[in-house]
């Protein structure tokens, strides 16, 4: 799976013709969030924790979110959840443990 990143591009330019500011972003901006508190956070392959672990991320950190995925039901800080955050280019980490202030999607769905 490949995940684009997009960051947003503040419009302007040169007298006579600058670029509207929405003509310069190719679409929405990525949202952080934050892993539940005293956590570090396995980082999977794939949406399930039959996936092998890619990394683990450090207490207090804060993550992209760039598209969300059904998976394995995980147990965590915040409920229980099927929903998988892909957070980079092959690395998801369970919603269960991610401060989103939702128990739903908050991101597009990912295209796997």
């Amino acid at each position: 799976m490949s995940v684009d990143r997009v960051e947003k591009v503040q419009g302007g330019g040169a007298e006579g013709g600058g670029v509207a500011e929405a003509d310069t972003m190719a679409a929405a901006a990525v949202s952080y969030y934050s892993v539940a508190p005293g956590v570090r956070l396995n980082v999977r392959s794939g949406p399930g924790t039959g996936y092998s672990l890619v990394r683990v991320l450090p207490e207090g950190a804060r993550i992209p979110i760039f598209c969300q995925t059904p998976g394995t039901n995980v147990s965590g800080p915040y409920g229980s959840s099927n929903i998988w955050d892909n957070i980079g280019d092959g690395q998801f980490v369970s919603d269960a443990y991610v401060k989103t202030g939702s128990d739903g999607y908050v991101a597009q769905r990912c295209s796997l």
